[in-house]
């Protein structure tokens, strides 16, 4: 398994199911034939910025005072977003292979009212928006987060 595969894996698995610690995570991740180190694991939950709280780890929000450089959502979106096509209401992010699930989680976390959701494929995001406008903002944002 990849870096990039197995960190996919490490945002899902913490978005579907409570992962309390890194032991359990390892395990999780030998199930799919990934054996990690745990100082492998330890680097995985830094880079993806990964916080532990009560339920589990969770991706860290962007709170202020936060010491965190970047956001998930701008580090995901640097690392993994190739294209961001917009058509009416919609938009059609393409992402590396296998990363469009973690970057459509990511998005969905911002909180961003100008989406109504996203869909997840393998390299394809859809974002979908109440209207025009508000994909042509939601577009620009994820535009700025490249840069």
């Amino acid at each position: 398994m990849t870096k990039l595969s197995r960190q996919n894996f490490i945002l899902e698995l913490v978005q579907h199911e409570a992962v309390i610690n890194q032991e359990q995570l390892r395990k999780l991740l030998v199930k799919q034939n990934c054996d990690v180190t745990q100082a492998t694991l330890s680097r995985d939950i830094h880079e993806l910025g990964l916080v532990k709280t009560s339920e589990g780890y969770a991706l860290a929000r962007n709170e202020p005072g936060s010491d965190h450089v970047l956001p998930a959502a701008t580090r995901l979106v640097r690392e993994f977003v190739i294209d961001i096509r917009q058509a009416q209401n919609l938009l059609v992010i393409k992402t590396v292979t296998g990363s469009a699930q973690p970057v459509a989680a990511a998005i969905d976390s911002e909180g961003w009212g100008e989406i109504v959701g996203t869909v997840g494929g393998d390299d394809t995001v859809l974002v979908v928006s109440q209207n025009r406008k508000n994909a042509h903002k939601v577009a620009m944002r994820v535009r700025g987060m490249q840069a």
